[in-house]
């Protein structure tokens, strides 16, 4: 696992890792929601956050106040010395949300052992981390081509067995001007980086990629590719295709195959398909609704595209686990049909196994759901979120040891993930199945620590505290869970996570009894 990244920006340190803002060496306390509110501002400073993803990720959904929000971001700028006239570091956009606009700069913490045993580990095997591309101009609805390009060679370089990837959770939370190329290798753990920019003027489009040894910041190898905008297939064929060529020329090592990505031809529904995606990976439930909007879209320009089915899938399961429905049912048999109707279509696809093995564990069904997840990671061996997804399915149905040891292989390929907190709870769970209850319960409070990490983590912060004997962290994590959903019982957290373990799963439900759930 690598070392913890920390921002920087205006003389501020934020070290999300540890939960701290720190100026000259010092530190400087924040409240809980507002040090929350600045690590979302941050962590999407490429866009506008809106009051309602604020909301969602400062308050967990629950009702409050423009006012409220308002006094938090006015706490927050004079913490930083930002005000509402100058928005040197944060602006305003009225009626729409906010946006981090201070230039930031990514920086590794000190690495720790377990960093320098991963890098051992994959000292005779090339790592690649492909950045989200600049856009050069006002691209206006083509602005998806910055993140659509490099999420297809991410797919397309994850199916070379030779080749350690970065999942698109980690690279795509920076950019080239967050650091430079030596200092995204050590943030990321890779020996190559791969960037470019996209123009457009007019109709025709401009691509230019490079590829860059992070241990020199030298340049491997740079092309630049360009064409009409109603030929940006054939472009994107040809950036992948001379892409592949120069690692496999450049990058010394044994021959890898080439497999073709099959994704659509129609340029419309591959335009709405990587819109979806940025939505869909902002897990929130404002844009987990645009994602839907948009694959249901791309499947209406092109019935026969697998990707956007399993995309639909994925946002109905994020529906049905999260509770943001009365139906929850519903939509565990949507999650089901467009899995399934995905593997229709392509079942050699990794995505369209890796949401067909999810649908089956929102039913609790484990055995069914890790054959499929096990497909998913032996098709594309690179596939972090099918690696976690693998791990937690495995942690659950009593499988602590192979869980705990792909679990580390995700956050490995995807350090920066926005579902890192559900690699941290998987690691807590796997520790807990064996028996090693402190450790357990650092992961877990590791875990209900980091951004994003939603309620129920928490519960799992609650009882494996319990369990090692910490009452009083036990309790101000169960305090913390009635304050974000008083509603959540035990029933929710095993419907939630079925543990097939029945000693583990005794003494969980014993721990979060006795706090009152």
């Amino acid at each position: 696992m690598l070392a913890p990244v920390i921002y920087r920006f205006a003389g501020f340190e934020l070290d999300l890792a540890r939960v701290e803002l720190r100026a000259e060496g010092r530190l400087h306390p924040l409240e809980p929601q507002v040090f929350a509110l600045l690590a979302l501002l941050v962590e999407n400073r490429d866009r506008l956050v809106s009051r309602e993803e604020i909301i969602e990720k400062v308050w967990d959904g629950r009702v409050v106040t423009d006012a409220a929000v308002a006094s938090r971001i006015k706490s927050l700028r004079q913490a930083i010395g930002d005000d509402g006239e100058r928005q040197d570091l944060i602006r305003t956009l009225h009626g729409r949300g906010f946006r981090f606009v201070a230039p930031v700069r990514a920086v590794q913490d000190a690495p720790p052992a377990s960093a320098q045993e991963a890098a051992r580990a994959d000292a005779g095997r090339p790592s690649i981390a492909v950045l989200p591309f600049r856009l050069v101009g006002d691209a206006g609805i083509w602005t998806a081509v910055t993140e659509a390009l490099p999420d297809e060679l991410i797919v397309d370089l994850a199916r070379l067995r030779w080749l350690l990837v970065t999942a698109r959770g980690s690279s795509f939370r920076l950019r080239a001007s967050d650091a430079d190329i030596g200092e995204i290798g050590k943030l990321l753990g890779v020996r190559y980086c791969l960037t470019g920019a996209v123009e457009i003027r007019g109709q025709r489009l401009t691509v230019t990629v490079e590829l860059a040894d992070t241990r020199d910041g030298r340049i491997v190898w740079a092309e630049r590719f360009g064409g009409l905008l109603d030929d940006v297939h054939r472009v994107r064929e040809e950036i992948r295709h001379k892409v592949l060529t120069a690692l496999e020329i450049r990058i010394p090592m044994h021959e890898a195959s080439l497999a073709r990505l099959g994704v659509t031809e129609n340029l419309d529904a591959w335009s709405a398909y990587h819109l979806g995606l940025q939505h869909m990976y902002r897990f929130n439930r404002q844009d987990n609704a645009a994602a839907t909007a948009l694959f249901q879209r791309a499947i209406a320009d092109d019935v026969g595209f697998a990707r956007a089915h399993a995309g639909l899938s994925f946002v109905h399961f994020q529906t049905a686990f999260l509770r943001h429905t009365d139906d929850v049912a519903g939509e565990v048999h949507e999650a089901r049909r467009f899995a399934a109707r995905a593997y229709e279509l392509d079942a050699m696809d990794p995505f369209v196994n890796f949401v067909m093995g999810r649908s089956y564990w929102l039913e609790g069904d484990l055995e069914r759901a890790l054959p499929w997840l096990e497909r998913a990671t032996a098709l594309s061996p690179s596939y972090a979120q099918g690696f976690y997804a693998r791990a937690w399915t495995e942690t659950l149905a009593g499988q602590a040891r192979e869980g705990r040891g792909h679990v580390d292989f995700a956050m490995r390929l995807s350090p920066l993930d926005p579902l890192h907190y559900g690699m941290l709870g998987t690691r807590a769970f796997a520790h807990l199945v064996l028996g090693e209850d402190a450790e357990a319960a650092r992961w877990a409070e590791r875990a209900a620590r980091a951004p994003g990490a939603h309620v129920l983590i928490a519960m799992i912060a609650c009882a494996t505290k319990a369990i090692a004997g910490d009452e009083a962290a036990a309790g101000a994590w169960a305090a913390n869970v009635r304050e974000r959903n008083p509603a959540l019982t035990r029933e929710d957290f095993f419907r939630s996570f079925p543990m097939k373990t029945a000693a583990a799963r005794m003494r969980v439900s014993e721990a979060l009894q006795l706090r009152g759930f």
